[in-house]
């Protein structure tokens, strides 16, 4: 567990719940689209009467395999994300141990947290060369697919379209998908 400035309790491994509702994802940068899939979760499982689980990576993996840079440093993300209010927070070591795991493996770790429910983006992708897919993860958990969000000029919000805005030095467009709600107004 790590130290945490509020009541989210955070985790290096899946810790042992007796039920819970799970958000699973990467989160770099945790834009509004993440925020919006993350507070999903919370408000179900505050409706549930069961805690909210935040699964996480660190470092993401497009950035574990150079694909991508990363667009905020781990206590960056893990204050955003605790800023939603969501009861734990586990982050997964994205290593070597990790990359390899089966997405069995994967799975029984999840099945730990006894999810109700686990929320995440149709693109969600797990385990040795993300041969796990939501299909897959719904053969053994109760999965909910959130759609994309999109900005107000209707483009969907994501990291890849953010690092895009950035490297085009369009920063305030870029900052605007990273703070609450639909990407504040802008055609970015």
């Amino acid at each position: 567990m790590f130290d945490q400035p509020n009541s989210t309790i955070w985790h290096r491994d899946v810790p042992r719940l007796d039920a819970s509702i799970v958000t699973l994802g990467a989160f770099d940068g945790v834009h509004s689209g993440h925020q919006a899939l993350i507070s999903g979760a919370v408000s179900r499982a505050r409706a549930s009467g069961v805690p909210s689980v935040v699964c996480t990576f660190d470092p993401p993996p497009k950035v574990f395999f150079g694909r991508a840079a990363q667009l905020c440093p781990l206590a960056e993300k893990l204050a955003r994300i605790s800023a939603l209010a969501p009861d734990h927070v586990v982050v997964f070591s994205f290593d070597e141990t990790l990359r390899s795991m089966t997405p069995a493996a994967f799975m029984a770790r999840l099945s730990r947290l006894s999810p109700q429910e686990i929320r995440v983006g149709g693109d969600f992708r797990f385990g040795a060369k993300q041969a796990g897919d939501v299909d897959l993860l719904a053969t053994r958990f109760p999965v909910r697919i959130e759609p994309p969000v999109c900005c107000t000029a209707g483009e969907v919000v994501s990291s890849t379209r953010i690092r895009g805005l950035l490297e085009q030095g369009r920063h305030a467009a870029a900052e605007a998908l990273l703070r609450p709600g639909l990407g504040g107004g802008l055609a970015a």
